[in-house]
């Protein structure tokens, strides 16, 4: 690989396992010092350690935003600067239309969304000083189509898709880009209760249950394939590189042409 991202900083939400974790190996392969945060302490140390010296993990509970808080506090402390925000860590919803309670809609919301608002809310002011940067949020083609997720879960996506528009036009003038990525039939642990199961079984298991579901996906888009969390992590990369300087407030869709499909 080539160094697009020589000497940027970059945080990962999320980073200990499917999309965020390969988008932490891409994106230190370009040349970027990244931090990756989740809540397993074990599996984010492993992870920074296959990934080497320019990756770190910070633990980090996206429901608390004085956590939020302090992974940026720890990229300007430890490196002087934030050029890359991807907000990729959430997880499956709670409840459906008829059995919604409140604690379920304010989970779901706190999770995929809210965590999204405050990233943006404490990454905005580093980047203005700076004068600029890149952030990323990652919804779904739950946002755009029905049968993609759960209820909440797209209620939350939808929500992050516009949010990422209206955080582009009021920040874009500081040179900060705001954009956001909808995955499609990408073969992640989220399909199996996200990264608190994917932590909690052997390798074995894990591998066996994404063989499982790969061969599922590979039937769900034109492209006779699942896509595959690298996929997703490439999208990151033009967006958080200078070759993406003029993209901002766009979702960007990677879903192999599943959205195109008129079936659900």
């Amino acid at each position: 690989m080539g160094q697009r991202l020589e000497n940027k900083i970059a945080i990962i939400t999320g980073g200990t396992s499917g999309i965020g974790e390969a988008t932490a190996e891409v994106f230190a392969a370009e040349g970027a010092k990244v931090i990756i945060s989740g809540r397993s302490e074990q599996k984010g140390a492993d992870v920074a350690a296959r990934l080497g010296e320019n990756v770190i993990y910070q633990h980090v509970d996206i429901m608390n935003e004085q956590d939020i808080k302090a992974v940026i506090d720890l990229a300007v402390s430890r490196f002087g600067r934030l050029d890359i925000l991807f907000n990729n860590a959430g997880g499956p919803s709670r409840g459906d239309i008829e059995t919604v309670t409140a604690d379920d809609f304010a989970y779901s919301m706190n999770l995929i969304l809210r965590s999204v608002v405050f990233g943006i809310k404490h990454a905005a002011p580093v980047m203005k000083q700076q004068g600029g940067g890149s952030i990323i949020n990652n919804a779904s083609i739950a946002a755009h189509r029905t049968h993609q997720g759960g209820y909440l879960y797209s209620v939350a996506k939808a929500g992050m898709v516009q949010l990422t528009k209206v955080a582009g036009e009021q920040l874009g003038p500081f040179g900060i880009r705001v954009n956001c990525i909808s995955p499609g039939a990408i073969a992640t642990p989220i399909f199996w209760g996200g990264s608190a199961v994917y932590n909690a079984l052997t390798q074995e298991q894990n591998e066996r249950k994404m063989a499982k579901l790969q061969v599922s996906l590979a039937k769900a888009t034109p492209i006779p394939r699942s896509g595959l969390a690298k996929d997703i992590a490439y999208g990151a990369l033009l967006l958080a590189s200078d070759e993406g300087s003029f993209i901002n407030c766009h979702d960007l869709v990677i879903d192999g042409g599943r959205t195109s499909l008129f079936r659900d």
